[in-house]
């Protein structure tokens, strides 16, 4: 049997080095790996370069690592929500790949499936296909790295000519996702809303680490019911149940209200 169970979330991601990329799931607050994330935050890793659909915010997810300087860069799609996001790319300190939402998923999924590349319309017309986008400020207003334009092909579509933007997978070093039960050949079964970018980062990684609430036997888990499969990925470290989980705004009616 092959069991890719570790003991603990330090443990998971010991072999994390300096200047690491990784793909990270969670959409806002949901189906963060928290527990992997404070993991890597005390082992002191540093310079890494993040795949992830936002950053956190600034006390929690991604944002406690903003916070501690250990992030070069991120590849995002929202930047919303994080003060000190926006402080340090502002100042120079952090480089930003702005990435269409639809775009980065398929980035991710393209670099799991072992495809180099894809053409989209998503961005044609715009900035993201001409270049020019901010990566990284001076520190004083202007900018010190900008995006490179990117190759644009005219395709015929239902005996229309347009327009699509050749975008680049995304692979990385390592993947850190969050689920709501796992089995020990690391089968994998998200919650909802955690079912977000989880299974696209997970397959992005060469490595990828995942925090499971409830770890079961092989077997256990009905075939059907699985979202992503043992075979992308390499470790599993259980965190049970009661482990944090934030949300970002919540929203409800008056006592009595009608």
């Amino acid at each position: 049997m092959i069991d890719k169970t570790v003991p603990s979330a330090a443990e998971a991601v010991r072999d994390i080095p300096d200047g690491a990329s990784l793909a990270v799931g969670g959409f806002g607050l949901s189906g963060n790996p928290i527990a992997l994330i404070e993991a890597l935050l005390a082992q002191g890793t540093t310079d890494l370069s993040v795949v992830s659909n936002n950053c956190g915010v600034d006390d929690w997810g991604l944002g406690v690592l903003l916070h501690a300087h250990r992030i070069r860069k991120m590849t995002s799609s929202y930047v919303g929500e994080n003060k000190e996001f926006e402080r340090q790319f502002l100042s120079g300190e952090l480089e930003l790949e702005l990435t269409p939402q639809g775009t980065l998923a398929e980035k991710l999924r393209a670099g799991g499936s072992g495809i180099a590349a894809f053409f989209t319309q998503t961005g044609v017309g715009t900035q993201v296909a001409e270049g020019g986008l901010p990566r990284r400020y001076d520190g004083h207003g202007g900018v010190a790295v900008a995006s490179p334009a990117k190759d644009v092909r005219t395709f015929d579509v239902h005996g229309r000519p347009r327009e699509f933007v050749l975008e680049e997978a995304i692979v990385t070093d390592f993947s850190l996702v969050h689920a709501l039960r796992g089995d020990r050949h690391g089968n994998l079964v998200f919650n909802k809303a955690a079912r977000n970018f989880n299974p696209l980062a997970a397959m992005a990684g060469r490595v990828c680490i995942a925090q499971v609430e409830e770890l079961v036997e092989p077997g256990d888990l009905e075939p059907d019911s699985i979202h992503l499969p043992g075979v992308f990925v390499h470790r599993v470290v259980e965190v049970g149940t009661d482990i944090d989980k934030r949300v970002e705004k919540r929203t409800v009616a008056p006592t009595g209200g009608h």
